[in-house]
């Protein structure tokens, strides 16, 4: 009988879903069924399945983010048909210096993962507070936690330390990067896209609403920009990326704002919102970067800076790389906005980065012309399914 895995990836408002099958010989990278749930907790949650329009929905009572997890089980039980759920898998963002595989989560585990919530705040109570609650209304159920930090424990020591006391190291206090799901899923896409290309000296610029870069050199992550927590490294949305931790004592101490203030500013009121004042999407930005008056000035000064932090990064992983052979642009904005992308490649055009407007209007798979000395791509990211291939040798134990 055909057995289905159900994945689910939690943030602090939606809870994407995917159902796939486990019964064929190699893991269908398109799920049977899948979507999301958006709006959790404001005023107007809204639902959509396999690319279909949203709407509205009622997540009434005190719990509305168990509410909407309630629903996605019903509705996946419905696509089930009568065949048997294998599990759950949970994209769980931090795993920190102890978990480096998918691991089935019991309340011991949970209670375990539970320590690393002040590294990842934005994401980590949501996947952790969905497994409690499926553990307690479906005991039975298999879950399986699947970590974005996992992909970097190839890291060498040298770019996991912080320059702070060795007993702040021995604490756990280092960089442990992040979008791990996605640059695995890279791992099997490049070679199959680029052939041994990919195990040469590789970068992949995740660009989405958080943003990160990953070195990879025989297809291992060997450097990458977010370190000890998701605020490092690039701009992005609403996110400072890397920034002088002089700003943060002068923020408390002189301008006297809380903890609680600094972290709010820093996750949800910088980025390219703070610096625009308009908007945290670059394609937003980019309609409104030809206004003569302030507002456009702000939104000008947001994109440079945006593309700027994105190719000083570049250059210093090409440098630790020795070269580049492969850069690939993937997420929500590497996969979509040709125009950030273009600028990003001007920028390198000294490293032999090179795009054709045609192949980078059309978000081709390969952006550069032939015979360009850095091969640069545009690579859809599949992290659901990752989760899901990387979870089957436990799902199938259980």
């Amino acid at each position: 009988m055909t057995e289905m895995v159900l994945m689910l990836n939690c943030g602090s408002s939606s809870i994407k879903f995917a159902l796939f099958d486990f019964t064929r010989e190699s893991l269908s990278r398109t799920p049977e069924w899948g979507g999301k749930i958006g709006g959790i907790g404001g005023p107007a949650p809204a639902y959509d399945e396999n690319g279909g329009p949203a709407r509205s929905i009622e997540l009434g009572g005190e719990r509305p983010y168990h509410a909407a997890l309630e629903l996605i089980l019903e509705r996946a039980h419905g696509q089930l048909a009568g065949r048997p759920l294998a599990g759950v898998v949970h994209r769980v963002v931090h795993g920190g210096n102890k978990y480096f595989e998918p691991v089935r989560v019991d309340t011991a585990v949970l209670a375990d993962l539970k320590r690393y919530i002040p590294l990842a705040p934005l994401h980590q109570p949501f996947a952790l507070d969905a497994i409690e609650a499926m553990l307690a209304s479906h005991p039975g159920l298999t879950q399986v936690a699947c970590f974005d930090t996992a992909f970097h424990h190839t890291l060498p020591v040298v770019e996991q330390m912080l320059a702070l006391s060795w007993e702040a190291w021995e604490r756990g206090l280092r960089r442990y990067g992040f979008h791990g799901l996605s640059y695995d899923y890279m791992s099997i896409a490049l070679p199959e896209r680029h052939g041994e290309l990919a195990r040469g000296r590789t970068i992949v610029a995740h660009l989405g609403s958080g943003a990160s870069l990953c070195a990879m050199r025989g297809l291992k992550s060997v450097a990458t920009t977010m370190g000890f927590s998701a605020l490092d490294g690039l701009m992005m949305g609403t996110r400072c990326g890397a920034l002088d931790p002089g700003a943060v004592i002068y923020l408390m101490e002189i301008e006297k704002l809380s903890l609680e203030q600094v972290g709010h500013l820093l996750y949800h009121e910088s980025g390219l919102l703070g610096v625009s004042g308009v908007s945290p999407d670059p394609r937003v930005l980019l309609q409104q970067e030809a206004r003569e008056d302030a507002t456009g000035e702000r939104v000008r000064a947001a994109l440079a800076l945006y593309v700027r932090r994105i190719v000083r990064e570049i250059g210093a992983l090409a440098s630790v790389l020795g070269g580049l052979d492969l850069l690939v642009f993937t997420a929500g904005v590497g996969e979509h906005n040709a125009a950030i992308r273009e600028r990003v490649c001007r920028d390198l055009a000294w490293l032999g980065v090179q795009i054709d407007a045609s192949a980078n209007a059309a978000n081709a798979p390969v952006l550069s012309p032939a015979g360009s000395r850095v091969v640069v791509g545009c690579e859809p990211t599949n992290e659901e399914w990752l989760a899901a291939l990387r979870a089957e040798p436990l799902l199938r134990a259980a």
